[in-house]
């Protein structure tokens, strides 16, 4: 079981992340709606695990992840981005991103990307 910060503009992205990961045993400590929110609460917090959408307002995934990792080397962030973003996927992992998931998201993906950067 991980203890996980969801972040994604979309409210409804963040409670059908949360879902699926409550659902597969996981622990929702907290939520953020952009890169500023998700820095802020990812230092109050300390999950073992973050996902972190690529497009949002104020700050974007990658900017608040390249700031995350200046602060915790260790972090564990798994990155979500649409379709299509692939550049964008491959930046984040250059600056640290240990997964990524695709949007629309399939539950099992998911799960499956949380068990893998927590083994």
């Amino acid at each position: 079981m991980a203890r996980i910060l969801v972040v994604d503009d979309a409210a409804f992205m963040r409670r059908m992340v949360s879902d699926v990961l409550t659902s597969g045993g996981h622990e929702v400590v907290g939520e953020a709606a952009d890169g500023n929110e998700a820095v802020e609460r990812y230092q109050e917090l300390r999950p073992d695990v973050m996902t972190l959408d690529i497009t949002m307002p104020e700050k974007d995934g990658l900017t608040a992840l390249r700031e995350l990792i200046a602060i915790d080397p260790g972090a564990t962030v798994v990155m979500c981005s649409a379709l299509g973003q692939e550049s964008k996927v491959l930046e984040a992992v250059k600056a640290g991103a240990k997964d990524f998931i695709a949007k629309p998201f399939e539950a099992q993906r998911v799960l499956t990307a949380i068990e893998k950067v927590t083994a």
